[in-house]
């Protein structure tokens, strides 16, 4: 039986980008799950998610406030950060992700990034 297709989740304020970020994965072979807030995400639980891509910048629970309670709940999810902040004054803060980008972000290298990550994991599972 061949494995389903990683589940992405996408958490961002922006519908536009949500759309956005949800067909470019779709059309790459993944599942997209968008939430509008990092609270919607979390109600909605973590299982049966292969990565983590959120905004930095999002009313109520930021980016880095999100990285940091799934990283407590499932220390082993591959966790992006983006944003459209382009003073970087966070980016101490950013090394613990998987990975860092900066909207307008190239579509490539997030789903080489996302791709690598998943592939990371498949060889330490």
């Amino acid at each position: 039986m061949s494995k389903s297709r990683p589940v992405i989740a996408v958490v961002d304020d922006d519908p536009r980008l949500l759309e956005s970020l949800e067909e470019l994965l779709e059309s790459a072979g993944y599942t997209a799950r968008s939430f509008s807030s990092a609270r919607s995400l979390l109600i909605n639980g973590l299982s049966g998610l292969d990565v983590l891509i959120t905004d930095i910048g999002m009313p109520g629970m930021d980016g880095f406030e999100l990285r940091d309670a799934v990283k407590k709940a499932r220390p082993d999810l591959p966790v992006f950060l983006i944003t459209g902040r382009h003073e970087l004054a966070d980016l101490d803060r950013a090394q613990a992700t998987s990975g860092f980008f900066r909207k307008p972000f190239d579509a490539k290298a997030l789903l080489a990034a996302v791709g690598d990550a998943l592939r990371d994991r498949e060889m330490e599972g």
